[in-house]
């Protein structure tokens, strides 16, 4: 095992599972460009759930409020009683747990960890949040068809389609935008929503320094109206697949000047001013520092954001070409474990080097397993698009290493170690897990450990394991 092995798995990947430090130890750089292209599906792995398209969710969500409008008169009339309600929220909530939990699992077993890695990056970088609840039943079909086909594609690909989903539309309120001069807007005395018009350049595009003024927030927020969810309550069309529709009669109806440029007003001019901001300089810079914060140092040199940023202008915001670019970088093997990891990487990388679930486990037993971690990345402080703000989730170690969080990974781990079968080798355990990432203390350590419970937790629990 070598050790750009070991760190192309760790700082780029999840951790190890067993074997996968001696796999990439042949060529590390090649181990990770294999990885690259559209990333995996999650499958169920709750009783009964089911990933269902953007689509179908719409569908759903109408049935839901409708039958939910419908029980809420019932029990105003005495008809039914709590008990009716909250079987019809455990089941929307169920379906959120279902898409949610099918992502952990996959974390914990999937062959493709850097595309993986890749798929929570840009997944946070959007930064869709259940903070707003209209949007939460959306998350998980929108990581599965706006991010997970498109982390190897380009970058304007992405933001359209972010643009276009139900979450995005919900979360940041554009489906309340309504064009002033519209007919809806006349009529009504409705006017624009600015929230997504404004994180579109400040957060996913060109960074708060990418140089716009309030104008243009307010041109991006008029393009954006009509925006919005295949869902008018009573429409009897069918619902599009992806969930989206243009809604003519709420979009501002005349041309807007944004950044100096004019564009039509419609569908088209709104997607144009949108591929526009994805293509722009500003862009490639706000990504690029983005990108080298997440993959390469809390603290990305000059060096590092310019080869990133240049990567990105020169191939039109190409993504694998970023992914290339940042594992090629002159310091992506440097020694030494820089960042420390999010909670969910740190607990995903434990399951990943413990084989949590097993195979052939009873699915009670490895569901009970899901779930068990996803309520413990709750409590280290870090749940998969539940951040508090449009912003997304910290990439900076800072966010992840204060004492209380420590000591709440501490004690997991020692928790964990109570767990491991009596017949196993931990060290072996741990030569797998930190090839030669290990260090003497932790060595020196497992070797002197009174049980093999204390030897697991001061392997989980080590500097080197907490850190990427």
């Amino acid at each position: 095992m070598s050790l750009e092995g070991a760190l192309a798995v760790h700082r780029f990947g999840l951790g190890a599972r067993a074997g996968e430090i001696a796999s990439a130890s042949n060529d590390p750089k090649a181990w990770l460009l294999a990885q690259l292209g559209p990333a995996d599906q999650p499958t169920p792995v709750l009783p009964g759930s089911a990933l269902l398209r953007t689509g179908q969710v719409v569908a759903d969500e109408r049935e839901f409020h409708a039958q939910e409008k419908l029980l809420r008169a019932q029990r105003k009339n005495g008809q039914v009683d709590d008990e009716a309600l909250k079987a019809l929220n455990k089941t929307r909530y169920d379906k959120i747990q279902g898409e949610l939990a099918a992502r952990f699992a996959l974390g914990f077993k999937t062959e493709r960890p850097f595309a993986e890695r890749l798929v929570w990056f840009w997944t946070n970088h959007f930064g869709v949040s259940s903070a707003n609840g209209d949007c939460t039943p959306y998350l998980g079909s929108f990581e599965r068809e706006v991010i997970r086909p498109n982390i190897a594609g380009k970058f304007e690909t992405m933001v359209v389609a972010a643009m276009r989903h139900p979450a995005m539309l919900y979360y940041l309120n554009n489906v309340q935008s309504i064009g002033p001069n519209s007919p809806v807007g006349l009529r009504s005395k409705r006017g624009l929503n600015e929230n997504l018009g404004r994180e579109l350049m400040e957060l996913f595009t060109l960074g708060v320094d990418g140089g716009y003024t309030q104008s243009d927030v307010i041109a991006m927020a008029k393009l954006l109206t009509g925006f919005g969810v295949d869902n008018d309550g009573n429409d009897t069309h069918p619902i599009s697949d992806d969930g989206f529709r243009f809604y003519a009669n709420r979009h501002e109806p005349s041309d807007v000047v944004l950044r100096g440029k004019t564009y039509k007003s419609g569908e088209e001019g709104t997607i144009a001013a949108i591929t526009d901001l994805a293509r722009d300089p500003s862009t490639a810079h706000h990504i690029a520092v983005k990108f080298a914060t997440a993959f390469l140092s809390d603290k990305p040199t000059p060096g590092m954001i310019r080869r990133l940023e240049e990567n990105f202008k020169q191939t039109g915001g190409d993504l694998r070409a970023l992914a290339e670019t940042a594992i090629s970088d002159p310091h992506a093997f440097a020694p030494g474990l820089v960042k420390v990891r999010s909670p969910v990487e740190y607990v995903t990388a434990a399951y990943r080097l413990l084989d949590i679930p097993k195979a052939g486990m009873k699915p009670d037993q490895a569901t009970g397993l899901v779930r068990s971690a996803m309520g413990v990345t709750r409590l280290m402080g870090e749940f998969p698009m539940s951040a508090p703000s449009p912003k997304g989730w910290p990439l900076e170690s800072d966010a992840w290493s204060g004492p209380d969080a420590v000591l709440t990974r501490i004690e997991w781990a020692r928790q964990i170690g109570q767990r491991i079968p009596p017949a196993a080798d931990v060290v072996a355990l741990a030569a797998q897990g930190l090839g030669p990432l290990m260090s003497e203390m932790t060595s020196t350590g497992i070797l002197r450990a009174s049980s093999k419970a204390e030897a697991v937790a001061l392997l989980i629990a080590s500097p080197e394991f907490q850190r990427r």
